[in-house]
């Protein structure tokens, strides 16, 4: 565990043109990348569009492929590939602008970066402006592309963390460059952090700089980080969602037990049986419809864009309206629980006594226990539940004075919009920065098009995002730092 780690605290020193370097590099070789990249895919068509392998991409485009051709895989467990190179490419970075960043290990290699950005109003509480450097594994036989070559095609930058989440975080650092490289300052001092870990539940990264490091983000009263801000399209009306809650998370493992013996003999007490009985109940089983102050809000602001009565029709009826960009949305309406891995036996003439299986429980806010408790039930007293992870569930107003800057900023660069709270099934780094009071919102600002299934890139296969999308919130955040 991180906690029982040692705390090092290693301020990064790289050469001052150590992120152009870098990137310059990544520049040099992308000729090759591509050309390995077509043969390791069988010559699948994997080349890049004309100039995109440098001055034809937008600094912010160039900074994310750059991230993603760190290969940061996170496969849970404190079993990951380090997210320091991804550290020291940002710290450098960051440097180069003046900033003096600083790398907290919790273990080695697992790297996370905090930095300060002064901002012209001392009398404003800060902000914390975070992303993650991690991203989940990537099955590269199923994709179309090499998913950690930061392939630009169609005019979008394909690859593992396109979408979670080093889109945001290149967006992050152009944001603050722009500013400072024009002697300008944020309104209100930033506090900029890049967790590793956080596709493991932070263990190793923004938990760990909560536990052992609060004061990096002393004087911070809001935080501002992934999910949320993107756009949707409701039946020809573009809609932003603002992230102002998130579900509570239990990773707990099944474990039914029996007895062991012969593979060939009349068996009754079989862990294997029992289990695939518990998880089948667990798995097929309908969570009804139970919403919080967030998702009544949505409701009633989609009813209103689509002329229904939301006392009229069901809720997910209105989010099955929203057809691909609904795909979050629908698990906000209600608790789930899925299950995700299955270990249980090592012979094939052996029953063993012991067979496992891994749940991924989303609750809301407020059902934690009784959703576990329900849990329980459907699979029966015989199976054990062991807790592997936990951590709370998020809900914020949706309004004050960030919620209005996010919402002005959006209606600038896009005088169409109309901006929605919305509930995040999953969780992100927020959890941990509230418990040191910090209220936090998702707003990686996305215009997309209307057709992209936005949500089935997360943690999905091709995993790519416009480019214009990604200008698009680079302007949007630079607004936001300017203003708010």
């Amino acid at each position: 565990m991180s906690s029982e780690t040692d705390d090092p605290v290693t301020p990064v020193t790289p050469e001052p043109s150590a992120a152009s370097a870098a990137s310059a590099a990544s520049d040099a070789s992308d000729a090759s990348d591509v050309s390995d990249a077509s043969e390791a895919f069988g010559g699948a068509e994997v080349s890049e569009a004309p100039g995109a392998s440098g001055a034809g991409l937008s600094e912010t485009a160039r900074v994310a492929r750059d991230l993603i051709r760190i290969d940061t895989t996170n496969r849970g467990g404190g079993d990951a590939e380090p997210e320091r190179p991804a550290a020291d490419y940002v710290a450098a970075y960051l440097r180069d602008l003046g900033l003096e960043p600083e790398i907290f290990e919790s273990a080695p290699g697992r790297a996370s970066v905090v930095a300060r950005v002064p901002g012209t109003d001392p009398a404003l509480p800060a902000m914390v402006l975070h992303g993650h450097l991690d991203v989940v594994p990537a099955d590269a036989a199923n994709w179309s592309v090499n998913p950690f070559a930061g392939v630009v095609r169609d005019g979008m930058l394909w690859g593992r963390g396109a979408v979670d989440m080093k889109d945001m975080d290149a967006m992050m650092l152009t944001a603050v460059a722009e500013l400072l490289r024009a002697g300008e300052r944020p309104r209100r001092e930033i506090v900029l952090a890049f967790f590793a870990d956080e596709e493991n539940g932070g263990v190793y990264g923004s938990h760990y700089l909560v536990e052992h490091h609060p004061e990096l983000f002393a004087g911070a009263t809001t935080a501002v980080s992934e999910v949320g801000g993107y756009s949707i399209d409701v039946e020809g009306t573009r809609a932003y969602l603002i992230q102002t809650g998130e579900k509570a998370l239990d990773w707990i493992r099944l474990r039914a037990r029996g007895t062991a013996a012969h593979g060939s003999r009349v068996w009754h007490d079989n862990a294997i049986t029992r289990l695939a009985e518990a998880i089948a109940a667990l798995g097929r089983h309908e969570w009804p419809i139970a919403l919080c102050d967030t998702t009544r809000e949505l409701i009633d602001h989609l009813a209103a864009i689509l002329g229904e009565d939301p006392q009229q029709v069901a809720p997910d009826e209105l989010v099955l309206r929203l057809g691909k960009g609904g795909g979050f949305i629908q698990a906000s309406l209600r608790n789930t629980s899925n299950p995700t891995v299955l270990t249980a036996g090592y012979k094939h003439n052996v029953i063993p006594d012991t067979a496992e299986a891994l749940v991924d429980v989303r609750s809301l806010p407020t059902q934690q226990g009784e959703v576990l408790a329900e849990v329980q039930r459907i699979v029966g007293p015989d199976i054990e539940i062991e807790t592997v992870h936990s951590d709370i569930g998020l809900e914020v107003p949706f309004g004050g004075e960030l919620v209005d800057a996010m919402t002005e900023s959006l209606r600038r660069a896009d005088p169409e919009a109309r901006v929605l709270p919305y509930l995040l099934s999953g969780g992100t780094d927020n959890k941990a920065l509230s418990r040191l009071g910090i209220t936090g919102y998702g707003f990686v600002p996305l215009r997309l098009p209307a057709g992209l299934d936005f949500p089935g890139m997360f943690h999905g296969v091709d995993e790519r995002v416009p480019l214009d999308a990604l200008d698009f919130g680079h302007s949007v955040l630079v607004d936001l730092l300017r203003t708010y």
